[in-house]
């Protein structure tokens, strides 16, 4: 752990970024009915129901100090994907 920790801690060098990666499969949820219309200045209700719509997986690649940030959904999570 030491390791990893001493390398985020190394300072900017072009030639040698530091890519992190993350993954995160996610529920896509959409409603249940639709919404009730309420008086002006009313704060929205939202029911508690939802429908499953499906998952996704995303995928982030950074390197903090480039300022770099690449995010990719895609339906699966398979070799491929991770690999694109």
């Amino acid at each position: 752990m030491e390791d990893i920790l001493h390398i985020y801690s190394l300072p900017f060098h072009p030639e040698v970024p530091v890519v992190c990666m993350d993954e995160k499969p996610y529920q896509l949820l959409g409603e249940a009915r639709e919404l009730l219309s309420i008086r002006p200045g009313a704060k929205e209700k939202i029911d508690f129901e939802y429908t499953r719509e499906g998952t996704c997986s995303i995928f982030v690649f950074t390197e903090t100090l480039a300022n770099f940030r690449h995010v990719s959904v895609r339906e699966r999570r398979t070799k491929k994907d991770w690999a694109e």
